[in-house]
């Protein structure tokens, strides 16, 4: 069976190279270019992996985060943030706080093995 990522980006055009990069490297994927619905779409799809942009228009990838990392259902689901700024290592160890960060622009090489990295922990 494969394993599954939930991308989660409003900019569509990196959501598709995102998704055709996953889906090439033998994922199955689910994204979706906001995160009103990301629970329950957590629920229904299970993912084994979380990627979520930072800035997601109106609202915040780290409360998402949060809300998911709370859930004691999906407190153990790996989530790397994607994101351009390079300030982010304060937020790690801090309560909800995500697994991982890429930074923006991405290398494929890096995206990769940060999945895998997070898939075999």
């Amino acid at each position: 069976m494969k394993e599954k990522i939930l991308i989660l980006d409003d900019d569509k055009d990196i959501l598709e190279i995102l998704s055709l990069i996953l889906a090439e490297s033998g994922y199955e994927i689910l994204s979706l270019t906001n995160g009103k619905r990301v629970i329950e779409e957590i629920k229904e799809f299970n993912p084994n992996l979380i990627l979520m942009d930072v800035m997601l228009g109106d609202m915040d990838g780290f409360e998402i985060c949060k809300g998911i990392k709370e859930n004691i259902q999906h407190k153990h689901l790996p989530v790397i943030i994607i994101s351009a700024s390079c300030h982010l290592e304060e937020s790690f160890g801090k309560m909800g706080a995500p697994d991982d960060y890429l930074a923006k622009p991405f290398d494929i090489e890096v995206l990769l093995s940060k999945v895998e990295k997070h898939l075999r922990t």
